[in-house]
C-alpha cells in the first residue's frame, strides 16, 4: 500500500473519535444508533481495525457528513468550498482559504453580547488586513483605539499589541487576510476612464 493511502487510513480512527466526542455522543448511543458493536466502534477509533464502506456508511448518516469527511480524502473536480466554521476566542472563523503557508483568508463574526467584551491584546509575527462588511468594530493597535463601520478596511503588524471586538455589542462581520511574515496586502483603486 503506498505511503499516502497508509497515512488517510491510519488517521480515521482519530478522526471519528474526535467527531464522536464533538457530537457528545458515547459509544454505546452510537452502537444503538448505527448497529455497529461497542467493540468494533472502539477498535476502529483507536486505530486496531481498519475502516470499510461497510462500518462507515452508518456512520456518515448518523453524524450526517460525506464519506469524504470520514476519511480525510482529498477532493478532486468539485470546484466547491467547504467551509468549516471554527469556534474560538468566542468569535467565529472561516477559512476562505486552503493553501498552507503565504497569505490566508478568514471570514470573521463576532457574535453580538449585552456587553462588549474586555479588550485583551495579543501579540504574534505577522501582518493583517481587514474589511468590515457588516456592523462597527472597534479595533486596538498599539495606543490607538479605533472604530471602523461597514466598508472600511485596516492593516496592521501584528507584532503590535491588537484586539479585535464589537464596538457598541452588535454583531460584526468582516474579512480578514493574514499573512504569517509581513505579508502586506496592496489593494489599488479602480481607475476609472
Amino acid at each position: 500500500m503506498d505511503p499516502d493511502t497508509e497515512n488517510v487510513l491510519d488517521s480515521v480512527g482519530p478522526r471519528l473519535r474526535a467527531l464522536r466526542r464533538d457530537r457528545g455522543i458515547t459509544l454505546a448511543d452510537l452502537a444503538a444508533t448505527t448497529g455497529v458493536s461497542e467493540s468494533t466502534l472502539s477498535r476502529l477509533e483507536s486505530g486496531q481495525r481498519r475502516a470499510s464502506l461497510e462500518l462507515l456508511l452508518p456512520l456518515a448518516r448518523t453524524y450526517n457528513v460525506p464519506l469524504d469527511d470520514l476519511v480525510g480524502a482529498p477532493r478532486t473536480g468539485d470546484p466547491r468550498i467547504h467551509l468549516k466554521p471554527i469556534q474560538r476566542y468566542g468569535m467565529i472563523f472561516i477559512p476562505l482559504s486552503r493553501r498552507p503557508g503565504g497569505t490566508q483568508a478568514f471570514k470573521m463574526i463576532i457574535p453580538a453580547r449585552p456587553e462588549p467584551l474586555e479588550p485583551t491584546p495579543q501579540t504574534h509575527e505577522g501582518f493583517e488586513w481587514l474589511y468590515v462588511l457588516n456592523g462597527r468594530l472597534r479595533l486596538m493597535v498599539g495606543d490607538r483605539d479605533l472604530t471602523l463601520s461597514a466598508g472600511e478596511a485596516a492593516e496592521f503588524d501584528t507584532s503590535l499589541p491588537h484586539w479585535l471586538g464589537s464596538a457598541d455589542g452588535g454583531a460584526v462581520e468582516l474579512l480578514i487576510l493574514f499573512g504569517l511574515h509581513g505579508t502586506r496586502a496592496h489593494v489599488h483603486p479602480s481607475r476609472g476612464g
